[in-house]
């Protein structure tokens, strides 16, 4: 996976402190333990919102897929932009309004704002870039090298 590759340049640190503190939450539910990972009813998710997303290079075809997972949004939700040479996937998952804040024992969903970004192959250009939603599943396809950068080889004489 050389010609792309994933920037998130605050990931570990983000895991290492989710991890470390993840723990040691307080508990609004009273003198319950309260299960690593599992948030307080008084409030949805704390930890920021990172969809999971899966990487792949086809080097027959020459393209990269990136699939995100996007459960309950919908396109509208969602932006793609391009900047810099860099793919910015971002969008904002909203909390639903059909129950009471304050009748939750567990909440385990996550809400919020969201962007991945990933580097684009150098010479990619705006109109290579597809993007396709369906079920809550964002798929972005994009060359691995553009045609001008492909290596060639050339026969000698």
């Amino acid at each position: 996976m050389s010609s792309v590759f994933y920037y998130e340049p605050y990931y570990d640190f983000e895991k290492f402190v989710e991890d470390t503190l993840g723990y040691h939450q307080p508990s609004s539910l009273g003198n319950q333990v309260q299960r690593r990972g599992v948030e307080s009813h008084a409030a949805p998710s704390s930890r920021p919102l990172k969809p999971r997303m899966d990487l792949h290079e086809d080097s027959e075809t020459n393209m990269v897929t990136a699939t995100f997972e996007l459960p309950g949004l919908k396109k509208e939700d969602v932006t793609i932009d391009v900047h810099n040479g860099r793919l910015i996937v971002a969008g904002e998952s909203k909390i639903s309004s059909e129950h009471d804040e304050h009748g939750y024992a567990i909440r385990e969903r996550k809400f919020g704002k969201f962007s991945r970004t990933l580097q684009l192959p150098q010479g990619v250009k705006e109109d290579e870039i597809s993007a396709k939603m369906e079920h809550g599943v964002l798929v972005v396809s994009f060359p691995k090298t553009s045609p001008e950068l492909t290596p060639r080889k050339i026969t000698i004489l």
